[in-house]
């Protein structure tokens, strides 16, 4: 059974945890071997974002400690990934971090990646009987293009139908923080997303990217909508939890 370890995102670890267990049941139910490092911490991205260098850097170092090896890295956050991948390195240009940085880029992978990289044909043997609405997050558009996966993945997941269009393609609202520096902005985005979300019939709204979602849920929320938010790892784990099932094991 081969080894993967398990980042889980600070947003995932405060105020979302049961992401994080549907990650590591999901990948041990392909057959994987799910190594959580209590000592991990942040991966730096929103230290970064914020302009706040020299604390990123600090917490960068911590996190390439922490994920050293070579084992696959598995995460449920597009955002965290895209980061890694395109921008944690500027911290560490001409530093003895600079090759770690590069060997890490290359083994961490979002959920939807590692499903389309080790089950090509993307059937886990999921059943989501609902009409579903997909938020592909900036970070995985722009930085890390995970999208046809997301959609293959979701393309077999029993009994849902994706109700997506074509104008479906804007921010959240949760983007760099804006739901922190320009609230009015921010909120209208996300009304406009839940609002196309439900003219659409969807019941909920999935994404690959937790604070995107906790965006979307604030507003659903503040305004007693009927529409759910859920994660693709949540959602692909929901028919399993009363059942128990096991999927073959990995080669």
């Amino acid at each position: 059974m081969k080894d993967v370890d398990i980042f889980i995102p600070c947003c995932v670890d405060q105020c979302k945890p049961e992401i994080g267990f549907d990650l590591i049941a999901l990948v041990e139910s392909m057959g994987f071997n799910a190594h959580y490092n209590e000592e991990q911490t942040c991966c730096s991205k929103v230290l970064y974002d914020n302009g706040n260098w020299k604390e990123a850097t600090e917490v960068g170092e911590k996190f390439l400690d922490t994920f050293s090896g070579y084992n696959t890295i598995v995460t449920c956050s597009s955002a965290c990934v895209g980061y890694v991948k395109n921008h944690l390195a500027n911290l560490f240009n001409n530093t003895s971090y600079h090759n770690s940085c590069k060997n890490l880029a290359n083994r961490i992978m979002d959920i939807s990646e590692f499903i389309h990289s080790f089950r090509p044909d993307c059937n886990l043997g999921a059943k989501f009987p609902h009409k579903v609405f997909l938020h592909n997050n900036c970070q995985s558009k722009n930085y890390y293009d995970v999208e046809e996966e997301v959609r293959l993945i979701l393309g077999k997941v029993e009994g849902l139908t994706l109700v997506n269009d074509e104008s479906c393609e804007f921010c959240c609202g949760y983007g760099a923080s804006m739901h922190y520096y320009n609230p009015p902005v921010s909120n209208e985005l996300a009304r406009r997303k839940v609002e196309k979300a439900m003219s659409l019939g969807a019941e909920y709204i999935t994404s690959t990217d937790t604070t995107c979602l906790m965006q979307l849920e604030s507003y659903i929320n503040k305004n007693n909508l009927e529409i759910k938010t859920i994660h693709l790892a949540s959602l692909l784990m929901d028919s399993r939890k009363q059942q128990n099932e096991q999927l073959p094991l990995a080669e």
